[in-house]
């Protein structure tokens, strides 16, 4: 594996941009459906509120996933 030197900086402008098209895509699932919370739509959704939003579901749980991944890295940047 080979390692690239990149200033702090420029990663925490990465991972910015990367968050904020996160948030548009969550923010579009959630306006698609109506809903303000990512939690209600996913648990609507498994309990079969929303039938049709399964293929939605998926995807703002991963979207969701990616988000929480990048804050981790972004604390844990912080704390070093």
């Amino acid at each position: 594996m080979t390692t690239i030197p990149v200033k702090k900086e420029l990663l925490e402008e990465l991972v910015d941009l990367k968050l904020k098209f996160l948030y548009d895509e969550i923010d579009k699932i959630l306006a698609k459906w109506s809903y303000e919370s990512p939690t209600q739509l996913l648990q609507d959704a498994k309990t079969g509120v929303l039938e049709e939003a399964e293929d939605d579901a998926i995807t703002l749980k991963h979207l969701i996933d990616q988000r929480e991944e990048l804050f981790n890295l972004k604390r844990d940047w912080n704390n070093l």
